[in-house]
């Protein structure tokens, strides 16, 4: 090992194997130890870039991720270079490889990347959605009720946003998009990128739930344009005028609450908390 160690973070394809980095063959047989999130994909990718893995291989995945990250530091710690590679592209965005990072970073260990396809700004760019300016929201939640509460919590995003989803939720997701950002708001379905069956099915959400409706099969990156500059929700101030007005025409407050914010596009703990300060 050298005196110095060094983590490494490679990017992975995320379907064909020829968009693998030419790096990525040396660094697989020169790293200390590999970290992977699949040792079985892992050593299937070496042998189709004819790689020839010298160093460990360990499993490195959600459910390890945290007990692995302090054996992998002692690794750097000693010296050792550590590559991460995941399933398909960057460790960390949505798969392991955050927690690591975190630490070697804290322990003053030289932390770098192999860049490598990422879905995220391939979805980006295919989705014909402005990419000037975008945010990564990873998945959405599982659960109805926290999924609506962080999708409306987005209403106001100007930005176009790039979600990751499984594609047995995919029909859910797409419906309470629909219902938080408008059924009418412009989004592109891109699944199975640079593979074989790749797809990006563009329109509107509620047209893109219904079609998912029909089920989904394969890798799903979700792009979804952001609240246009004139769609911008009235001033909080005004939405606690119009809560007051819907009181006065006998409408109780929680009621008139809930659907002011609905309909401006709040989170309705946003407008409770206005309205009790005003």
């Amino acid at each position: 090992m050298t005196d110095n160690g060094r983590l490494v973070l490679a990017g992975a394809p995320i379907g064909r194997v020829d968009d693998a980095s030419p790096r990525l063959r040396q660094a697989l047989e020169s790293a200390d130890v590999i970290a992977a999130e699949d040792t079985r994909r892992l050593r299937r990718l070496a042998g189709e870039l004819g790689a020839e893995i010298g160093g460990r291989v360990v499993s490195y995945y959600d459910g390890n991720e945290a007990g692995r990250a302090a054996e992998l530091l002692q690794v750097l710690r000693e010296g050792g270079t550590v590559l991460v590679v995941t399933d398909a592209g960057m460790p960390g965005v949505s798969d392991p490889g955050y927690r690591l990072t975190s630490l070697a970073v804290e322990a003053g260990i030289t932390v770098t990347s192999l860049p490598g396809p990422s879905a995220v700004t391939t979805a980006l760019a295919v989705s014909g959605l402005p990419s000037d300016r975008f945010c990564f929201e990873g998945f959405p939640p599982r659960k109805p009720g926290e999924r609506g509460r962080r999708l409306a919590a987005l209403a106001a995003e100007e930005r176009t946003m790039v979600f990751f989803e499984a594609p047995h939720r995919l029909q859910a997701a797409l419906a309470a998009m629909a219902e938080a950002f408008g059924a009418d708001r412009r989004a592109a379905v891109c699944r199975e990128l640079t593979k074989t069956y790749e797809e990006v099915r563009r329109g509107g959400l509620g047209e893109l739930a219904e079609w998912a409706a029909g089920g989904v099969k394969g890798e799903i990156t979700v792009v979804v344009a952001g609240r246009a500059h004139e769609d911008r929700p009235p001033a909080i101030e005004d939405l606690v005028a119009e809560v007051a007005r819907r009181e006065e025409t006998g409408v109780p407050r929680k009621q008139a609450i809930v659907d002011v914010a609905k309909s401006a596009g709040i989170p309705k703990r946003d407008l409770y908390d206005a309205v009790h300060r005003s």
